[in-house]
């Protein structure tokens, strides 16, 4: 009537490992990205991005 205890039950390391490996490279490449915007920041560059939303034909006044 009890249920057996699954304290030794493990993942696989190949899973687990593999896992681990792709969230340590997202890392790495988010951390890379952040130290080249503080980068550019400090450099006073514009960001590549433009200023705000474009307006729209349906926001033209008539």
């Amino acid at each position: 009537m009890t249920e057996p205890k699954q304290e030794n039950r493990k993942p696989d390391a190949e899973k687990s490992g593999g896992r681990n490996d792709r969230l340590a490279a997202a890392l790495r490449a988010n951390l890379a990205r952040r130290k080249e915007q503080a980068r550019s920041r400090r450099k006073g560059k514009a960001d590549e991005r433009p200023d705000g939303l474009q307006p729209g034909p349906q926001d033209a006044k008539p």
